[in-house]
């Protein structure tokens, strides 16, 4: 147990100390300059027991780091707003870009062990949050990230001694809330969940510190030096390869796309009527989805000019406007590119009784990045791993994922560019790039082939639709996500 075991460090002497907090402050300047050449993103979680000095700490090591380069989040309890989008989402949205600081005053640390302390999380719900925890941080550091924990503790009688002083001023009694002055009382029982949560917690790619803050000056110092050492450590490791783990998903066997038959087809009077009335029914579902508060996420993917967009657009004209969001993914931008490649779909995800499309998504990771060199082999490889993991995330926060592929044959994405480039109304939905990845087909094809087998997942399948006609590709996408949806409301 980490707390029931930790020896406090022993204090330097005044001089010593002075000494080694001007060194530090010094060498924090100089490496943040080091970290923002290397573009390495460091997050600071600052947890720790009321009135411990955390605030106080953060407002002491930023004085060093040029406020350019900075972000300071001190999280409050989830709002309601907040608690209808999964766990992890505020702490993801918050993460830094490349080259920059993001402090936490308090994060996923403190909203787990208060749960835990009102009863709210116990048994498996408690366990399956310390395993979403461990790969939130291992998520991260995979992918470059230098992740910082500091729990700074104090005993019952100087927590008891800094409440009362707080107190005894108009102008700083504010600072004490009804969770302070719970936690002092019940110190014994918190000190355990507590311990109990930063040993599931502690790893080797994201270790805690423990810092003995009984004296605010020598808790900076603590606090200063390990982040030093920790960047140091980081830019000196530089990229290195993350190893691979096992792919242990309850997987769904997926055909080989050249295997798929293309001859399915629907014909117009029969598909008018069965549009009609499928729209009518998840028109219906929609309203009962909003009531439960079922959220529901669906990808697609395909080959260009396979009707996705026609497809998307039937599936959106059953749906209430107020309920729903396409999201067009392109290449990312500036600021999306410099955070972890999953960042600007976590921000994308839906509230409960929501429902996000996403034309094209994740696995741009593992087609587009992987064939035109955009990330590294290891970073392609890892991510079949990241995004099964990503899912059953989401797959456990309660949401309905359902992911189309749109398949058509090489010579009828031939008709459908060159009709495109014939008709003046849809020439803006042909560009060079389409010509140029129509060259690399067969890579492409194996990288799909590749991606169906190891990311459909018994809780986010991938569904191929046959679109060389599409109007069967539109009925067969509604006919799936009516049935998943019914399956999800019973």
């Amino acid at each position: 147990m980490m707390l029931k075991n930790w020896n406090p460090p022993e204090k330097p002497q005044p001089e010593e100390a002075k000494a080694r907090l001007k060194s530090a402050k010094e060498k924090l300047s100089q490496l943040q300059m080091q970290l923002k050449e290397h573009k390495l993103p460091v997050l600071v979680l600052i947890e720790g027991w009321g009135a411990a000095g955390k605030g106080s700490a953060i407002g002491q090591v930023i004085k060093n780091i040029d406020p350019r380069f900075f972000k300071v989040f001190s999280i409050a309890p989830p709002t309601e707003e907040e608690q209808r989008r999964p766990f992890l989402y505020r702490y993801f949205e918050k993460i830094p870009e490349a080259g920059k600081f993001t402090f936490l005053d308090s994060g996923w640390m403190d909203e787990t062990t208060r749960e835990a302390l009102n009863r709210q999380l116990e048994g498996a719900a408690y366990s399956n949050r310390i395993e979403s925890i461990k790969h939130f941080e291992r998520g991260l550091t995979d992918n470059g990230y230098l992740v910082l924990k500091f729990f700074f503790h104090i005993t019952k009688k100087e927590q008891e001694k800094r409440i009362q002083t707080l107190l005894d001023s108009k102008d700083t009694a504010w600072r004490v809330s009804k969770n302070d002055l719970w936690q002092n009382k019940n110190y014994e029982v918190c000190e355990k969940v507590f311990d109990r949560y930063l040993t599931d917690t502690n790893s080797p790619n994201a270790p805690w510190y423990i810092i003995d803050s009984g004296s605010k000056r020598a808790a900076e110092l603590q606090v200063l030096e390990a982040m030093c050492t920790g960047i140091e450590t980081a830019l000196h490791n530089g990229s290195l390869s993350v190893p691979l783990l096992q792919n242990v998903f309850p997987l769904i066997k997926m055909p080989k796309l050249k295997t798929v038959p293309l001859d399915k087809a629907i014909p117009e009077d029969r598909y008018r009527k069965e549009l009609k009335r499928l729209q009518k029914k998840l028109s219906m579902l929609h309203n009962r989805l909003y009531r439960k508060r079922v959220p529901v996420i669906i990808v697609y993917e395909g080959w260009d000019a396979a009707g996705k967009g026609g497809n998307i657009k039937r599936l959106t004209g059953a749906l209430d406007p107020r309920g729903y969001e396409v999201h067009p993914i392109a290449s990312p931008e500036p600021h999306e590119k410099a955070r972890h490649y999953l960042w600007r779909f976590w921000t994308r995800l839906p509230k409960d009784g929501h429902i996000a499309i996403f034309d094209r998504s994740w696995y741009g990771r593992v087609m587009v990045e992987r064939l035109e060199g955009f990330c590294s082999e290891n970073d392609w490889q890892r991510a079949f791993y990241e995004m099964n993991e990503f899912e059953r995330e989401l797959s456990n926060w309660g949401a309905v994922i359902l992911k189309f592929w749109v398949q058509i044959d090489k010579d009828t994405q031939l008709d459908r560019f060159t009709q495109r480039q014939n008709t003046p109304d849809k020439q803006w939905k042909i560009t060079d790039e389409d010509w140029r990845n129509r060259e690399k087909w067969d890579q492409y094809e194996e990288a799909v082939d590749e991606m169906l087998q190891k990311t459909s997942t018994a809780y986010a399948p991938w569904h191929i639709l046959e679109s060389v006609d599409k109007k069967y590709a539109r009925i067969k996408a509604l006919k799936i996500v009516i049935e998943a949806l019914e399956k999800a409301l019973k």
